[in-house]
């Protein structure tokens, strides 16, 4: 990473990460000037701080090449999951064309990164995502570990859609923040899809229990991993 990027980085993580008194950590908090909604579909219990942005726009090509690369994973968690549970038809049915979506999802931002001269890097390790699966259940059967799955999916989603309407919002880049309101769109239609096949298959009270679960330990993952410009999450 360049040290202009690192330096850059400091500076701007020195600042509170939030402001004296925030809002409750259940809604989205957007920026200083902004009220937090009254209420957040994705229930997300800790709001990225909207200078993330600022981070981000530092060095696009690396922001773009992680997002690139999450779009990967998530069309290849939507194949894994089709290939465990081939019997689920709706499932089956359901995040078929999510493959497909996502798939076009990536060779959008090879796109992106094409049109403005920047190189597609290396992939990278996700934090993130790994603390989320380190919290699935261990020791299941086939069928209870489809309900972590699902929900750590969903979650993925939620977290995803968050960042992307901030950068839909506050991104300098006036052709950037159109761009990033289509992904925006689709990653909320993921993340309830997931939680509509979860409560599908295990009702809405199980289902909801350990949704719960999921947000209060996201909540741990975001407030412990360091702030980065170069990392979707």
């Amino acid at each position: 990473m360049a040290k202009g990027f690192v330096a850059h980085t400091v500076q701007l993580m020195r600042r509170p990460l939030f402001p004296p008194n925030p809002p409750n950590r259940g809604f989205f908090y957007l920026c200083p000037m902004e009220s937090p909604l009254q209420n957040t579909t994705l229930g997300l219990k800790l709001p990225t701080d909207p200078r993330w942005v600022n981070l981000a726009e530092i060095d696009l090509g690396e922001i773009l090449t992680d997002h690139a690369y999450c779009e990967q994973k998530a069309a290849t968690a939507c194949i894994s999951l089709i290939q465990a549970y081939p019997e689920r038809t709706e499932l089956v049915e359901e995040l078929a064309p999510i493959v497909t979506e996502e798939w076009g999802h990536f060779r959008m931002v090879l796109a992106e990164l094409k049109k403005r001269n920047l190189s597609f890097g290396r992939q990278r390790k996700d934090e993130y995502v790994n603390q989320l699966l380190g919290f699935q259940r261990k020791g299941l059967s086939r069928e209870e570990s489809l309900l972590e799955r699902l929900l750590t999916c969903a979650l993925i989603e939620a977290r995803s859609c968050e960042r992307f309407r901030l950068l839909s919002l506050y991104c300098a880049d006036e052709a950037l923040r159109g761009w990033y309101h289509k992904f925006m769109v689709a990653e909320a239609g993921h993340y309830r899809l997931f939680l509509d096949l979860a409560e599908l298959y295990f009702g809405k009270e199980k289902t909801r229990n350990r949704w719960q679960e999921y947000l209060h330990h996201e909540l741990s993952i975001m407030d412990s991993l360091p702030a980065r410009g170069d990392r979707m999450h």
